[in-house]
């Protein structure tokens, strides 16, 4: 049976921002004793400090005070999603990028509600999973990205919109290369190339979050990424779609990218995009993490 219950979209964005901010400040003080810093590797290329260790515990001894009704899926400590909503964290989106000093990364909370939630008294229940709440902070620029469901995205408190461009050979692109998973470097690949031919230029910063963020505001005009995880781009897609644009699974199958096979743009980018990147995409075999 569907579920009556409703979101209360502004105490859950400020429990995010209060929370975001102490990650923040954790990771800033690291910043500048990289030195001290004790590194794992998960994988190859996937690396761990206790900077990320310590923002996540940071944020998740917020949210789950702050707002204890709603499931958390993190990064480093897991979780499933529960309840009428689930944040997806990640502590620190650009963990490369910081552990070699390049000031690009950010955190990135997303709150998705549930299938059945019924996010406001005179609104039907939702038909599936919903992004609806959305916060990226990039702590070097001082950037809080926000974004209410129906409500539009701020930067820093001001209503910001994707870009105006009319077509991919106008258009400047974010993208992902592949660094650890490469068992679909066959359908990225060609990708990259048709994009490197068709469009105005292509950058790869490392910080899925703010390409996405970037995407909201206008400075990018498209982005896509295969193999990404879901806390990578539970915020970021709120943002887009909040600001006019398009941000779907690239399959178009899942109704936000939750198995981090993300397409996003402004809304007359997307359909150009995505007909770029179809004739090289190939049936998914993805699990869900």
């Amino acid at each position: 049976m569907l579920t009556k219950n409703y979101l209360d979209f502004t105490r859950a964005l400020e429990a995010g921002i209060t929370a975001a901010h102490a990650a923040a400040a954790i990771l800033q003080a690291y910043a500048h004793n990289r030195s001290d810093l004790v590194i794992d590797h998960k994988s190859r290329n996937d690396l761990v400090s206790q900077a990320d260790r310590e923002a996540e515990a940071v944020i998740l001894a917020h949210l789950s005070t702050l707002t204890p009704e709603f499931g958390i899926v993190a990064e480093e400590t897991g979780g499933k999603p529960t309840g009428t909503a689930t944040w997806y964290i990640d502590p620190l989106d650009g963990t490369t990028n910081f552990l070699h000093g390049i000031p690009h990364y950010a955190v990135s909370l997303g709150l998705i509600a549930h299938a059945g939630t019924q996010l406001q008294p005179d609104t039907p229940p939702l038909t599936q999973d919903t992004p609806v709440v959305s916060i990226v902070y990039d702590p070097c620029r001082e950037e809080l990205f926000t974004a209410i469901y129906q409500e539009g995205s701020r930067l820093n408190g001001e209503r910001i919109y994707c870009s105006a461009s009319q077509s991919l050979a106008d258009s400047l692109l974010g993208t992902g290369v592949p660094f650890r998973d490469f068992s679909f470097a066959d359908q990225y690949m060609p990708t990259f190339d048709a994009a490197l031919h068709t469009t105005r230029g292509i950058r790869r910063l490392g910080a899925a979050a703010l390409d996405l963020a970037w995407i909201a505001c206008g400075r990018f005009d498209a982005y896509w990424e295969m193999g990404l995880a879901p806390w990578d781009v539970a915020a970021g897609t709120l943002l887009v779609r909040e600001a006019g644009g398009q941000a779907e699974d690239m399959y178009s199958i899942d109704p936000w990218p939750i198995k981090g096979y993300i397409a996003a743009a402004n809304s007359q980018v997307f359909p150009e995009l995505m007909a770029m990147l179809r004739p090289h995409l190939t049936a998914p075999t993805i699990k869900n993490e």
